[in-house]
This record gives C-alpha cells, sequence and structure tokens, in this order.
C-alpha cells in the first residue's frame, strides 16, 4: 500500500500511471595526457512513468523442490496464513526479515524540526504482494514440497507440521536435465525429466509457462533458476553467440546448449522476464540478443547472501578508508545439497569465479593504492568450498583479510559467519522478483535538442546488483552504492532529488526555503508527522511511526 504522496507540480497521480518529472545530474571526465581532469557537470531532464496498478504475478522456479524452492514457498505461506510456532528459543511468527522490501527503510528528507524521518520501503510506490503471488516449478525431482522441506530441514518442526497440509499438493512440473552439467552425486534425485531433444524441451518449457498463466488467470511471470550450480558452458562463434546461431544450435542438440539457457530462451519467448539465481553462464550472448530484441528483462548471475555480500562491505570499507588489501582468503563448508554439487570441480569452478570477481571494481577505483607499493597490482583472492554434510544447511564461513598499513604495518581481520543459508536466500529471491516486477513497470524518456523522446533503458543486472554476486553489466559491486542506487530510482520515480547526505538545510533556514518549495504529505498520519509526540528520535533521527511505535517496527518491537 502507498502511503506517501509527493505534493508537488512534477508528479501526478493517476488511476493507471504515476507520472514524475526528474532532473539527472551528473559529470563528464576527461583525463589530459599529463594525468589531470577535466570535469563537466551536466544535467538531463527525464520524464518517469510508474504503472500504479500491480498485475496478478506469478513465479516458477527452476529447482522449485530444493532448499531454497521449498523455504521460499514456506516463508510465504507462513506469512499469507500468519503462522506462529515454538522452538527451543522461544515464540515466534511469521516474517519476511532479510527483505529490504518488505521490512527495509529508506531516508525521505527531514521534518519540520531538521530530523531526519525513514519510511518503510513498500510505500513509496506499488510494490507486489508476496502473499498475493502465485508459485510454481520445476524440478528434477518429482518429490512433492512438503517431503522436500523435510528433506531440507530448514523450519522449526513445529512449523514443518502447520505448511504440510498446504505444501503436500505442491509437486514441480516435469525439469530439463543434462547429467553432463552438473556433479555426478546428483544422479540420485533423478526422476522427473521431460523427454525428447534439446527443441522439444524447450517447447514442452513455454507450454508448461502458457499453462500456469492460463489456470491461475495471470497477466506476468517471472521466471527464477534456484536449481544446482551448472558448469560453466562452452563459449563459441556459431554456437551461442548470436540468437540466431543459438537457436540452430537448440534445433540440432547441440551438446554445449545447457538446461538453464534453455529455461532463459523459454521464459523470453513467453515474454517472462528471467533471473539467474546461480552462477554458471546461462545467460550467453545468444540469450542477451534475444532479451534485447523481444525487450524481456533478464538479470543474474549468482545469490548474494553471506560471505560475498560481507565481502563487498568490507572491501569497500578497507579500500575507502585508504588501507590496502593484500590478501583475501575466503573458506566455506556447507551439507545441502548445493555443497554436494560443488564438490565437484567443473561445478565448483563456477560458483569460484562469481565469488572471487566481487572485489575487482573496489580494487580498481583506487590507483593510489594498487599501481605501486607492497604486493601484487592486485590482493591474492582464494576461495575454497567444502561439502560437510553435517552441517546441514547451516552454512560455515571464515575469512582472513590482511591489510597494508601506515609505515609498513599489517592488519589482519579474521571473521567466522554461521548463517542458514536457505533463510536468508529466501528474502533475497522475495526482493528479485518484488523489484523486477516494479522496474517492468518502469519507463524512463529523455528529450534530444530536437525535442524527440528518447526511452532510457534501465541495466537490469546494475540495479539488482544488490542481491547478486555477479551482476551483468555492472558499475559498482559496493553494496551500499548499489543499495542507494535503488533508493535513488525510487525517488526518481517521486520527482524527489537523490539523497545526497550533507543536511546542510535544516532548523531556521529549512522553514525559510521551504516556503515556496516541494513538500512531502502522506495521507496517513501514521506515516510521517510533524508532531514530534508520534515520532521516534533515535540517535539524532525520527523514524516514521505508527501509534509510537518506529517504522522498522518489523526489526525492533518488543
Amino acid at each position: 500500500m502507498v502511503l506517501i504522496k509527493v505534493n508537488s507540480s512534477k508528479v501526478t497521480y493517476g488511476e493507471d500511471i504515476i507520472r514524475s518529472e526528474y532532473s539527472y545530474e551528473s559529470s563528464q571526465v576527461q583525463e589530459g595526457p599529463d594525468g589531470s581532469f577535466t570535469v563537466t557537470p551536466y544535467n538531463v531532464e527525464m520524464k518517469v512513468k510508474t504503472g500504479a496498478k500491480v498485475p496478478k504475478t506469478g513465479l516458477m522456479f527452476v529447482g522449485w523442490g530444493g532448499n531454497n524452492g521449498t523455504t521460499f514457498t514456506g516463508m510465504c505461506l507462513a506469512n499469507k496464513n500468519k503462522l506462529s510456532w515454538e522452538s527451543k528459543r522461544g515464540h515466534h511468527t511469521a516474517d519476511f526479515l532479510g527483505s529490504v522490501s518488505q521490512i527495509g527503510t529508506f531516508p525521505l528528507g527531514l521534518n519540520a524540526a531538521g530530523e531526519e524521518v525513514f519510511v518503510p520501503v513498500r510505500h513509496l510506490l506499488p510494490l507486489l504482494d508476496p502473499t498475493s503471488m502465485e508459485i510454481d516449478g520445476w524440478d528434477i525431482s518429482s518429490m512433492n514440497l512438503a517431503d522436500g522441506m523435510k528433506r531440507a530441514g530448514v523450519f522449526e518442526w513445529s512449523l514443518q507440521e502447520q505448511l504440510r497440509p498446504m505444501m503436500a499438493s505442491l509437486v514441480p512440473r516435469k525439469a530439463v536435465f543434462f547429467q553432463d552439467f552438473v556433479a555426478a552425486n546428483q544422479a540420485d534425485r533423478v526422476d522427473n525429466v521431460i523427454p525428447g531433444t534439446k527443441w522439444e524441451q524447450l517447447e514442452q518449457l513455454r507450454r508448461d509457462i502458457r499453462d500456469f498463466k492460463a489456470k491461475k488467470s495471470l497477466e506476468k511471470v517471472i521466471i527464477m533458476w534456484v536449481g544446482n550450480t551448472e558448469r560453466f558452458a562452452e563459449l563459441a562463434k556459431g554456437l551461442n553467440d548470436t540468437w540466431a546461431n543459438l537457436e540452430m544450435a537448440i534445433k540440432a542438440g547441440a551438446h554445449e546448449i545447457s538446461p538453464s539457457t534453455l529455461y532463459a530462451v523459454a521464459g523470453i519467448l513467453e515474454n517472462c522476464a528471467f533471473i539467474n539465481g546461480s552462477p554458471q553462464n546461462a545467460l550467453v550472448p545468444g540469450v542477451l540478443e534475444l532479451a534485447a530484441e523481444k525487450k524481456v528483462f533478464i538479470a543474474g548471475d549468482d545469490l548474494k547472501t553471506g560471505q560475498t555480500k560481507l565481502k563487498s562491505v568490507l572491501m569497500d570499507f578497507l579500500v575507502g578508508a585508504g588501507l590496502k588489501p593484500e590478501s583475501v582468503v575466503s573458506y566455506n563448508h556447507l551439507g545441502n545439497n548445493d555443497g554436494k554439487n560443488l564438490s565437484a570441480p567443473q561445478t565448483f569452478r563456477s560458483k569460484e569465479i562469481s565469488k572471487r570477481g566481487v572485489i575487482d571494481d573496489m580494487v580498481l577505483s583506487n590507483k593510489e593504492l594498487f599501481q605501486s607499493g607492497l604486493g601484487g597490482p592486485k590482493p591474492d583472492h582464494l576461495v575454497v568450498i567444502k561439502y560437510v554434510p553435517y552441517v546441514g544447511d547451516s552454512k560455515r564461513a571464515m575469512d582472513e583479510y590482511t591489510s597494508a598499513i601506515a609505515m609498513g604495518g599489517l592488519n589482519t581481520l579474521v571473521i567466522h559467519n554461521t548463517c542458514e543459508d536457505s533463510l536468508l536466500a529466501a528474502p533475497i529471491m522475495l526482493d528479485l522478483v518484488v523489484f523486477m516486477e516494479l522496474f517492468q513497470r518502469m519507463q524512463i524518456s529523455v528529450r534530444d535538442s530536437a525535442g524527440i523522446s528518447h526511452h532510457v533503458e534501465m541495466e537490469m543486472g546494475q540495479l539488482l546488483g544488490y542481491w547478486l554476486k555477479a551482476p551483468l553489466s555492472t558499475m559498482t559491486n559496493s553494496l551500499f552504492r548499489q543499495r542507494a542506487g535503488l533508493e535513488n530510482l525510487m525517488r526518481a520515480a517521486l520527482s524527489l532529488p537523490p539523497s545526497n547526505n550533507l543536511f546542510l538545510v535544516k532548523g531556521a533556514l529549512q522553514k525559510e526555503v521551504m516556503k515556496n518549495q516541494t513538500s512531502v504529505v502522506t495521507n496517513k498520519s501514521e506515516i510521517i508527522s510533524t508532531n514530534n509526540a508520534l515520532n521516534k528520535k533515535i540517535a539524532g533521527h525520527v523514524f516514521a511511526t505508527n501509534n509510537g511505535v518506529p517504522a522498522k517496527k518489523e526489526l525492533y518491537a518488543a
């Protein structure tokens, strides 16, 4: 529910579309031969249109019966039915902890007292309700989702007992499976495979999508791969370098056409956004060309849940602080089926590539550190993953960061991270779907000097990179910069300036400046109130309240 309105002539709220006028400001930089820089600021006037009605949406998982698929489905059902349960730690109620769209807040501005106000992300623009979303999918195992949930062992047993009647009737559709693309140890799960040639399998996937859409009366379907990590497919001219070649290769049954590429192609041909939640190169050049031709959004690769997410924060901190990371060593062990599959060298290589690339742009951002000095041009970076069945879904990650500090000194950070893998992944999967669906409803355009309007392409790899280890066409892997990009795009849709964190105008000066300026109002006083009695002040910030409870009550209410 949208509870925030911008009181401005630059924003109009229609029944079907929210329209905003937005001034995009940036700078062009030219480097001279002597190492000097010339910076030219510029601004572009843009128009942003956002669909005000959220269409009835379905989600299809590839690997629905695995740990992530069953956990996501159970989480949504538990929230829809408002389930609660007991564990040895006490009483629990269903939630979406870990989801930016459902639990996160963004700063909106300053109130009359000059204090910063935070509001829930889900109140800024119309977002998909996860409890109203239809879910379906494919899996190489015919096991129903209730038994799959039990096999995964992620949820407390008392919660599983409540979810079982809702999930026992959910059975995955037959899936595409080529043994050569995953570890040999996955063969014992395979009993639910689409027969026929690769082209026949592709056509069956398309029929499955149409069937789901028709049976549930859906307006939109989003497809997400959460199945096993595949080995990298060979990239070759004449094979998958163009859509025409890829199409011919599928029809010919070429060996190097992976299952994940078939799912991506099927989704794009059915006008469905596709998200690759694993590290393999499903989105080969031919897929990228097809998606561009059909104007279908795609995103990948690999969910960013624990160790890599923390790495994108720590590397940003170290390099930003002027310290020089010399060595980054990351060790993991886990016992779920993901860990079992990754025990094969060819599938581990896919994961290693996605996990190692996260530091590159941060290293390149500071030539003062990495042109000369101790060590090589880049930090030594090693990633190790081991399969330990006993620990199940409770992944252990151990990291050592060694950095050069002032005057020949060294600093070493050693971090141990125990995380329940699927419970971190499920909220991330939700955010990817929610924001992908939102961005599908957004259009940005600019007019050139001749008055001709041009569509601005939104880079899904960049916009959704906050949740992905190796995002397509990324500009940055810095986690907080990625989150700021999301925040500022939502602000652009409301004709609000980017958050600058300067706080230069407040108090009496703010009141004077605001006399004839845009102000933000709401249609419910529970979200923002200039009455400080209704606001909770914490460390100089004001969190929007509901009867005195901070907007982040999902996190901190007793």
